[in-house]
């Protein structure tokens, strides 16, 4: 986990305003423990260790199990995530992975049956702020 750029000295006004960002998401319509996961999976997806170590951390301070971070690189396969956490974790999958497969309509509309068009809008919001620090991480 050696850190290769500070963006937060080298560019202060950009880390700002994308600390900003991830305060305001941080308040959004998706519960704590959700966005642990969300964070968590994408965080995973992509290869960043400080993040994954970070969130895997707050998670546990959240109430989050060992288990069921154990078994958050196989969600789809683990009986331990209600339907609500798998419609948030596929589409974390969907949004991070956005050039390989898009937005299926199959995916849109699973999702919509457990997250309100709010919480929806919150999650890709969510996902848009750990994909971004992952990135700035790596």
């Amino acid at each position: 986990m050696t850190q290769r750029l500070n963006a937060a000295q080298q560019s202060p006004e950009l880390f700002k305003k994308l600390l900003d960002f991830s305060m305001a998401e941080a308040h959004s319509a998706i519960e704590e423990k959700t966005r642990d996961l969300v964070h968590i999976r994408a965080s995973q997806i992509n290869g960043c260790a400080f993040c994954l170590d970070m969130h895997v951390k707050e998670a546990t301070i959240h109430g989050e199990s060992e288990l069921r971070l154990h078994h958050l690189a196989v969600w789809r396969e683990s009986p331990l995530f209600v339907p609500r956490e798998r419609a948030a974790l596929a589409w974390t999958e969907a949004v991070t992975k956005l050039a390989e497969g898009g937005m299926p309509d199959e995916l849109y509309e699973r999702v919509r049956g457990q997250l309100s068009e709010k919480e929806i809008s919150d999650l890709t919001f969510s996902v848009m702020a750990i994909n971004a620090w992952n990135r700035v991480s790596v």
